[in-house]
């Protein structure tokens, strides 16, 4: 079995295991980073709930879907689905052909994700890995990988330009199951634990159903096949309980927690 790339479409063998590495064509419409998110929705049994972002996460030869915790479970509210779907473009040129690959949240009562907690409290972050078996043999995808990571904390930048690649209120290209991208700015100083939390603040017009999604910064030195750094995971929107809404607009910024989190949940 070959090894993949850092950063590559899989073609599935019969077993369901990675084998030639598919790049993407370059008269392809689509760009690859836009390959890398799903729509993530949530289900209690038969009743839908609710629909967020997610994104693919390689490390060696394991695949994770990653998106916000409280996608999945969040106590405080009450939303405990215990199930989810995902979507898979299909392997060919014809974008609207898609899978929707549904996955059980729990197993013998335990949840199948993983989450992390340090010294700031409960990261709003989690990953499932997907099993081989579960993917469709014909269906493709994009995934970040750990050289996607930033190493050099001070590259990043306060005003810096950011991509936040997901579905806001649900909306995207629902003929071809493709998202939408938003763009933001670093908002606080990037490596330094925002309110001693790990997370920094993004300053962009975010809405629900965005929870989940990658936000990435554009780095031409790095993977030529896809030159973006995987900075952080957008969680939620911030806001000031004091503000006045006859005189006040909304702050506008959001948090995202450092992206670094996912070698600890995919270890």
């Amino acid at each position: 079995m070959r090894r993949t790339p850092p950063f590559s479409l899989l073609r599935r063998s019969s077993k369901g295991l990675p084998t030639v590495p598919l790049s993407v064509p370059a008269s392809s419409p689509v760009e690859p980073l836009l390959l890398t998110s799903t729509r993530v929705a949530t289900f209690d049994g038969p009743r839908a709930l609710s629909a967020a972002s997610g994104f693919f996460f390689r490390r060696d030869e394991r695949l994770f879907l990653v998106t916000s915790r409280h996608v999945l479970s969040d106590e405080a509210t009450g939303h405990m689905p215990n199930r989810i779907e995902f979507g898979l473009h299909q392997r060919g040129p014809d974008l609207t052909r898609e899978f929707l690959v549904p996955l059980w949240l729990y197993e013998g009562g335990k949840a199948q994700w993983r989450q992390a907690s340090d010294a700031g409290g409960d990261i709003d972050v989690a990953a499932i890995e997907l099993p081989r078996s579960l993917l469709p043999p014909e269906a493709v995808w994009c995934a970040f990988g750990p050289e996607h990571l930033p190493v050099q904390l001070g590259a990043v930048h306060v005003g810096q330009p950011l991509l936040v690649v997901g579905f806001p209120l649900g909306f995207h290209d629902t003929l071809h199951h493709l998202p939408v991208v938003r763009g933001a700015v670093v908002a606080s100083a990037f490596g330094v634990r925002f309110q001693g939390q790990g997370c920094f603040v993004t300053d962009a017009p975010m809405h629900r159903g965005s929870s989940g999604a990658p936000v990435v910064r554009h780095h031409p030195e790095g993977d030529p096949q896809m030159p973006w750094q995987l900075l952080g995971v957008h969680a939620s929107r911030m806001d000031m309980r004091t503000r006045d809404d006859k005189v006040d607009a909304s702050l506008g910024l959001n948090l995202a927690w450092y992206a670094d989190v996912l070698m600890a949940l995919t270890d």
